[in-house]
């Protein structure tokens, strides 16, 4: 009699073993689709704050967008009634000032002729200069010109000809480079650089820093140019008269 029970009891047992994995089975599928369903609500749920998020700002930029439309506007109307406003006001009539009388003699009474003679502190020497209110600058027809440095500054080194005094070792002219100039000579086209020195000279009773453009003279009758810079202020120009400060070489 138990040797029949026997396999009844051994299916029976088979049996509800394999019941009980099936129903663990079934709670661990359950488990793990409810937390994929919570992940996807929480993932759904971020998405729709970010989508809020960006509604608000798409919201707020387009109220400055119109607030920007409204002012530019504005603008635009102001701008068109004083340009109206403008048109429309007749222009103030303008009073032409009487010019001052140019005097007639300089603070210092001294009158240069066309041609006088100057001379340079520096070497001592007297050339003659031709005394035009035409130019603006003065120069000097400078040979030999040679540049060097000195304390760490520029200077220039050269001799002043009139094509009749003998260049030597105790007539260079040494000074101090102010700035370099650009000029056109009469004789061709092409630009020159030359270098502005300032220089002590006399001419009569006159004894003035002077500022020198190192220019080529050669073809010039004078030596020396003495310009407007020099002579405003402290002299007047008489072109029909020749060394009236001064006694011809």
């Amino acid at each position: 009699m138990f040797i029949r029970i026997t396999p009844v009891i051994a299916v029976t047992l088979l049996s509800g073993c394999s019941l009980m994995k099936v129903e663990q089975n079934h709670q661990q599928t359950l488990s793990t689709l409810q937390n994929i369903d919570t992940n996807l609500s929480a993932q759904i749920d971020s998405l729709n704050l970010h989508l809020e998020q960006q509604s608000a700002q798409i919201v707020t930029l387009e109220e400055k967008l119109i607030q920007l439309q409204e002012r530019s506007f504005q603008l635009q109307e102001t701008t068109l009634t004083k340009i109206e406003d403008y048109q429309s006001t007749p222009p103030a009539p303008v009073v032409m000032a009487s010019p001052a009388p140019a005097p007639t003699n300089p603070v210092h009474g001294v009158t240069l002729g066309e041609i006088e003679q100057v001379t340079i502190d520096s070497i001592k020497q007297t050339f003659d200069a031709r005394v035009d209110t035409g130019a603006a600058t003065s120069s000097l027809n400078a040979v030999d010109i040679e540049q060097f440095e000195r304390n760490g500054k520029k200077w220039v080194r050269f001799h002043l000809s009139d094509e009749q005094t003998p260049m030597d070792d105790n007539n260079w002219i040494e000074a101090p480079v102010l700035k370099f100039v650009k000029i056109r000579q009469s004789t061709n086209e092409e630009v020159e650089r030359r270098a502005v020195v300032e220089l002590w000279v006399k001419v009569g009773k006159i004894h003035e820093k002077a500022q020198f453009t190192l220019a080529d003279r050669s073809q010039m009758s004078h030596p020396v140019l003495l310009g407007r810079e020099f002579i405003k202020d402290i002299a007047v120009v008489d072109v029909s008269k020749k060394y009236v400060q001064s006694e011809e070489k």
